[in-house]
């Protein structure tokens, strides 16, 4: 990625940070484009801001009588990727995805004994709903008790929702230090896979579009393409062979 290409992908994550976080001002914002891995400086962030016309929003302190409290999990993946089985350590996020208008939000599950993207959704909204959602589809039919299921502290996978629907399955929480990317690498590399394999070599121009590219890839992913670290097989080859 030359150095246009590379502003042209920080002004993009800098608008959807916008749209997720519109009261953030540029060290809020150097701080979640160092998190996404974009180690650039204040200046280069104050200049992109001005140039994208990007303003935080002030919010009026108020208080939240009875707001329900973050729950924050110890990290017990601690970088420790290797799994032996399936549905023993799983990685989830999300990341945004341009149709050249606005903004769509691809929330996914991988798991780390075969890297295979076991749930995923997309929604128009990034909130709570997607990440239970994409729960829901990982649960369905599957047994996940004493899974560790592990996670960035965004806001979503740090609500009390979130907490409870992994109580009702068995799972347990992970959550990544914070402003500590690599300790959840492994999702943003297959995010990183899915955009400069797929969605950077055709800009999709709908929802619709969106959604079935992003299901061409994760199809080609799980079942076509080959990892080194799986002996040369795809994920769900690699999965049926061990299990053989």
């Amino acid at each position: 990625m030359d150095a246009h290409e590379q502003e042209h992908a920080i002004k993009e994550h800098m608008v959807a940070i916008h749209l997720a976080h519109p009261y953030f001002g540029y060290p809020r914002m150097r701080a979640a484009l160092w998190e996404a891995g974009y180690l650039v400086n204040h200046k280069k962030v104050w200049r992109l801001m001005k140039e994208l016309s990007i303003q935080s929003v002030i919010r009026k302190k108020r208080r939240r009588a009875g707001s329900a409290p973050s729950v924050v999990y110890p990290n017990r993946l601690k970088r420790k990727f290797h799994a032996t089985a399936p549905q023993q350590k799983l990685v989830t996020d999300i990341t945004y995805i341009s149709d050249g208008t606005r903004f769509y939000y691809l929330s996914a599950i991988q798991d780390l004994f075969n890297n295979e993207i076991v749930a995923w959704q997309i929604s128009e909204r990034n909130d709570v709903n997607l990440v239970l959602d994409t729960v829901e589809q990982w649960t369905r039919k599957r047994d996940v008790s004493e899974a560790v299921l592990h996670s960035d502290q965004g806001f979503q996978y740090t609500s009390q929702a979130y907490n409870t629907r992994l109580e009702e399955f068995g799972v347990k929480g992970s959550h990544s230090r914070k402003a500590t990317c690599l300790d959840n690498a492994c999702i943003e590399s297959f995010f990183s896979h899915l955009k400069t394999e797929k969605l950077y070599l055709h800009q999709c121009k709908s929802e619709a579009e969106i959604h079935q590219a992003v299901e061409e890839y994760i199809y080609f992913y799980n079942y076509q393409r080959f990892q080194a670290k799986l002996k040369q097989r795809a994920p769900i080859e690699y999965r049926h062979a061990l299990a053989a």
